[in-house]
């Protein structure tokens, strides 16, 4: 509120008058809580907090934004990396409060309010059998991750979580509450498929439930860096001919001080294959085995296990307050050459939080239209998450140029890239996200819906 300050508690008071949630100051106690974001190298002062508890409250603060030329940024869970989900003086609509979760095991759906966690969700889901195609962090945002498409341990059997998406429910820039499915408003049931938060608000999301666990056969199996290539070359033949139920993600770091590691490993650098398999754990089993033997790992933690506790298995690499970069690509194969710069820049690794995670894609996500939602990249063969941490600022800006160089030495085999592991990389960066096609299509649908482009705070989509 720069420009009304002085006035701004009386304007404050007024809205609180018909707003359920809290209002958060910089006066109040609380609002360095409910400011931080998950990226602690993020570090904004919004001018006021909105802490929505539903659908009123969620239309009072855009009419409140609107009202006073504020800028506002979105929160669901307040994960993204380049922390969109916070501004400076402008107001934060943080829908964290929002929490509902109605599962329905007979028709296997769940209704699932904008605040709610990934972690959260599983829990109402798991108790019945059943999972919502999702991310591999719990404390993920549900929004978040839905909005940009969803790419998770079991979307090679059951497609990314868009791919599960029935509905929802938005309010537009204008404040109105509208549903959008394949019968409603099917244009913007289009976009938020992979749109990310560029036309409204979602407030609630409808989703089918499918099949898994409640154990699942997964977790990771490490070799030292050193053997990387002989490893990689196997794993690339090994998945050749793998079933849709195998997904994996191959990880560069440090060996963790965890309880679990042996402390001669603690800090030598590896690589890990962690996989999870969407079937039976004998099936499971059967599968993984041949990577499991392969070479002479030094840890091998991939057994039956609850599915619960295998989407906790990155939590502790990602906790909130650690400074956090990354980027990202898709690439087509796992050639010989990608494999030699994998190995080359897993051996330049320093810092103990930094890590790379190469996600295997294909099987069901592939077999849909790629024209049949926003999100781009279906053909994409192997998505690179490249992450430059530190627990502090101190040292984050060398792990940031080692990101930055090994995204550099793969440019001569990018292809699409995730929108959800951009920073904020530029117009021209979005709209390689999407393809020329789909990015002026969603431009199309900025101007029905959002023609003043109020929601900017995002991997934005310029209405002009």
């Amino acid at each position: 509120m720069t420009q009304s300050t002085e006035i701004g508690r009386i304007a404050v008071d007024e809205l609180q008058a018909s707003f359920r949630g809290d209002l958060v100051s910089p006066a109040d106690a609380g609002y360095d809580e409910h400011r931080r974001v998950w990226n602690g190298s993020i570090d904004r002062h919004p001018a006021l907090i909105a802490r929505c508890t539903g659908v009123a409250d969620v239309r009072a603060a855009i009419r409140f934004a609107r009202l006073h030329g504020l800028r506002a940024a979105v929160r669901g869970g307040g994960h993204s990396f380049p922390g969109l989900s916070v501004c400076d003086d402008g107001m934060v609509i943080d829908l964290a409060p929002m929490k509902g979760i109605r599962v329905d095991p007979v028709a296997r759906t769940a209704r699932v309010q904008a605040g709610v966690l990934l972690g959260e969700l599983d829990r109402e889901t798991q108790e019945f059998g059943l999972a919502v195609p999702s991310g591999i962090v719990t404390h993920t945002g549900v929004a978040g991750l839905t909005l940009g498409g969803g790419i998770g341990w079991i979307m090679r059997k059951h497609g990314l979580t868009i791919d599960q998406l029935i509905s929802v429910d938005l309010v537009t820039a204008d404040g109105e509450l509208v549903t959008a499915s394949e019968d409603q408003n099917a244009d913007l049931f289009w976009g938020v498929r992979g749109g990310g938060g560029n036309f409204g608000i979602v407030t609630e999301f409808e989703f089918r439930l499918v099949p898994v666990g409640p154990s699942v056969m997964a977790g990771p199996v490490f070799w030292p860096m050193e053997d990387a290539p002989e490893v990689l070359r196997f794993y690339r033949d090994w998945l050749a001919d793998c079933p849709d139920e195998l997904m994996t993600v191959a990880v560069q770091r440090r060996a963790p001080a965890l309880p679990i590691v042996p402390p001669e490993l603690v800090g030598r650098r590896v690589l890990a294959i962690v996989s999870c398999y969407a079937g039976s754990v004998e099936d499971g089993e059967r599968v993984m085995q041949p990577m499991k033997d392969f070479g002479s790992p030094v840890l091998d933690f991939c057994r039956p296990k609850p599915f619960l506790e295998h989407q906790r298995t990155f939590d502790p690499s990602f906790p909130h307050g650690w400074s956090y970069y990354v980027r990202s690509c898709d690439i087509a194969t796992l050639s010989d050459e990608v494999i030699g710069i994998v190995a080359e820049y897993g051996m330049r690794i320093t810092s103990p939080v930094t890590s790379v995670a190469l996600w295997q894609m294909g099987g069901a996500v592939g077999r849909i239209d790629n024209a049949a939602t926003a999100f781009n990249g279906r053909n994409a063969g192997f998505t690179f998450n490249i992450n430059g941490n530190s627990k502090t600022a101190e040292g984050f800006d060398a792990e940031r140029q080692w990101a930055r160089d090994y995204w550099s030495a793969l440019a001569p085999h990018h292809t699409s890239v995730y929108v959800n592991f951009l920073m904020e990389e530029g117009e021209e960066r979005v709209r390689q996200a999407y393809g020329a096609a789909k990015y002026e299509r969603l431009k199309s649908l900025k101007r029905k819906y959002d023609p003043t482009n109020f929601f900017s705070l995002n991997q934005n989509i310029r209405p002009d």
